[in-house]
């Protein structure tokens, strides 16, 4: 299969998703999203594929979604949505409905985060099993479509970053449960892939029904009905009337430009089209 904005390729038991938008680090259009979704079609339906491993291009996760790029808007375009419950369902598809999808993929999944991780990328990155962070990599979230930010640092810890946006440091984010390990980026990709090699030699049917009963015993505190309950919530909140969601003059939210201000962010090379 021809992909254009992620690289897959399986071997040794392990399926690797490579996020490959490197001009805009790795934001998510709806393109790569539809890509990202495919890949993991393939490892599913392929037995020799154990374990799936997601990661970004050129050091970095991802900075978000893709807020306007002319290619975006182009493939967005082209899907034919049309205004009213097509716009929703196409909305709840691409910011809800894969995300809750690939969290419950049928084989282990993990994340190897490098550099930026910001709030798509946060989702993303929370969708899977297992995460995986170099010692350099920050990570921002927020109240976003796939709201699973209580749940993946606990509510009063999610209500104080979230209030202030900032970005947290890897080493933070491994204290707080998001991140499983932290590693220096010399060693993320060897101690990443020999974990995930061995994943891949323990048993399919371990593996299955261990992750089937850690998602029911997360389910059986609401987490799915939460993040479904949240999308409606977010919905309302960017079409409120007088909001003020955006910065003036670029497509960068105003809670991830805050962030960027507080890390004098534009030093690092963020576009104003992505978060």
């Amino acid at each position: 299969m021809e992909f254009q904005d992620i690289r897959y390729a399986a071997a040794n038991g392990i399926g690797v998703i490579t996020l490959d938008r490197p001009a805009y680090k790795n934001a998510q259009s709806y393109r790569m999203l539809d890509e990202i979704d495919a890949a993991f079609d393939l490892a599913h339906g392929d037995e020799d594929v154990r374990v799936v491993l997601i990661r970004g291009s050129e050091g970095v996760f991802s900075t978000g979604h893709d807020l306007g790029t002319a290619e975006g808007m182009e493939y967005r375009a082209a899907l034919g949505a049309k205004p009213g419950i097509q716009t929703y369902d196409q909305f709840k598809k691409y910011n809800l409905d894969l995300l809750v999808k690939w969290r419950n993929f049928p084989k282990p999944t993990i994340a190897m985060v490098e550099g930026y991780c910001i709030y798509a990328g946060w989702m993303l990155a929370a969708a899977m099993d297992i995460v995986f962070a170099e010692e350099e990599a920050h990570f921002l979230g927020g109240f976003v479509e796939y709201n699973c930010i209580p749940w993946d640092i606990g509510v009063r810890r999610a209500k104080e970053l979230v209030f202030e946006s900032r970005f947290i440091s890897a080493a933070e984010a491994a204290d707080y449960g998001l991140v499983n390990r932290v590693l220096p980026r010399a060693d993320l990709e060897r101690e990443t892939f020999a974990y995930a090699r061995r994943v891949a030699e323990n048993s399919p049917e371990a593996l299955r029904m261990a992750k089937i009963q850690m998602n029911k015993a997360q389910d059986a505190q609401g987490f799915t009905q939460a993040v479904e309950d949240s999308l409606g919530d977010y919905v309302a909140m960017m079409w409120m009337p007088g909001g003020e969601m955006r910065v003036e003059g670029v497509k960068r939210l105003l809670t991830v430009d805050l962030a960027v201000r507080g890390r004098k962010g534009e030093r690092f090379g963020l576009s104003p089209k992505t978060g």
